[in-house]
């Protein structure tokens, strides 16, 4: 194992009924008053919202709303956030919903204590050293921002979805309740298994330096995915799969499957990064078509860890059949595979295109992925 140090300080309450205790937890934080950030109305028609709400007024503390957060998060709706935030002088940011709010939440926290624009901490001018406190209910499970400081949001302007991360951000407490997520329809839930997986296979494939400990701890994340979300498609009420599925997101992109390696990079990411910028894609969708051409791409850069995967995952044996195997697995599920299946063709895909080159100097990855690298790759999407 290559040397490290590790720390995450978030603190988990997992469960049934976990979200009607919010307020207690962030009371033993101190906190008096806090923006409540949420996407869609669906949170008050499900009564979640009066859960929240009554749990924070019993504990005393106040609360604006904050609603309106799309999937894709936009930095228009996080300066709105700060403006809120630096109003009404709060002191934390309670994020219910998905990774899409509690990125938008971290932000905000990351921008009400700041004097310049929250936009020099994603393109590298200042690094977030104080933020608001953070907390949240996740009622979709995807992203693994529950559990780690990173968030990722669209400066429409420029189409730049970027990303901002500083140990301020790790959320003080995340509630996980597995059977709010049970309303997510069967396309998200495909979305989401897609993005699971690719958070678990950046290190795996690229890295230099990749333990046997972390080797099977993602093939068992990936191996998790696979079994729970087809009991889910079949019956969306199991609790068990749902509580196994949720945590395997949450373990995904926690940081203990990158303890221990060396050299990885996140190239899926940076390419869907474009995908979802450019034409507002989901982005587990974008994540499942280039996944499969990207590994097609690669593959021969590490092929013993792609035989490795094939054997482990799907126990077949060789690269092209393990990628392959992957491939047809999201279309079972009905995730796409397919640039058309995305209407990401022509012109469109030409500045899809231009903004992945983009993302790959910024991302400092440009010496591997330059443009007609990863024209090579969307040519395997097709």
């Amino acid at each position: 194992m290559y040397e490290f140090s590790f720390c995450n300080p978030t603190r988990i309450e997992f469960g049934s009924d976990k979200e009607k205790n919010i307020g207690r937890y962030m009371k033993e934080f101190g906190v008096q008053k806090t923006i409540l950030v949420f996407g869609s109305n669906r949170i008050k028609q499900s009564g979640l919202f009066d859960d929240v709400a009554a749990s924070l007024t019993q504990n005393g503390i106040e609360f604006l709303e904050l609603g309106g957060v799309k999937s894709n998060p936009v930095l228009s709706k996080v300066n709105e956030g700060i403006e809120l935030a630096k109003s009404f002088a709060a002191d934390s940011v309670l994020s219910v919903g998905g990774g899409s709010c509690l990125d938008s939440a971290k932000a905000i926290a990351a921008g009400a204590l700041y004097d310049g624009d929250v936009w020099d901490f994603f393109i590298g001018k200042a690094k977030v050293e104080k933020a608001l406190a953070v907390f949240d209910i996740i009622t979709l499970a995807a992203t693994g921002s529950e559990m780690n400081s990173g968030g990722v949001v669209m400066k429409e302007e420029t189409q730049q979805k970027y990303s901002l991360s500083g140990f301020p951000l790790y959320p003080k407490v995340s509630v996980i309740n597995p059977t709010l997520q049970a309303t997510v329809g069967s396309d998200y839930l495909v979305y989401s298994a897609a993005d699971i997986i690719a958070h678990s296979i950046e290190g795996y494939f690229t890295a230099d330096i990749q333990p046997e400990i972390i080797n099977m701890q993602i093939e068992a994340n990936i191996k998790t995915v696979i079994k729970t979300t087809e009991i889910l498609l079949a019956n969306p009420d199991d609790d068990a799969a749902r509580g196994e599925f949720a945590w395997a997101a949450t373990m995904a992109l926690n940081g203990l499957t990158y303890v221990g390696t060396r050299g990885y990079s996140y190239p899926n990411h940076m390419i869907e990064h474009a995908m979802s910028a450019v034409c507002d894609v989901p982005h587990g969708a974008g994540l499942s078509v280039i996944m499969p051409a990207w590994m097609k791409w690669w593959k021969n850069r590490n092929p013993t860890q792609f035989e490795r995967f094939a054997n482990e995952i799907f126990g077949l044996q060789t690269a092209d059949q393990g990628i392959d195997a992957l491939k047809a697995w999201f279309d079972k599920i009905g995730t796409p595979t397919t640039l058309a299946q995305l209407n990401i063709e022509g012109q469109v895909l030409d500045k899809v295109i231009d903004n992945a080159a983009q993302n790959a100097i910024d991302w400092q990855m440009s010496d591997t992925y330059s443009k007609d690298a990863i024209r090579e790759v969307f040519e395997l999407a097709k």
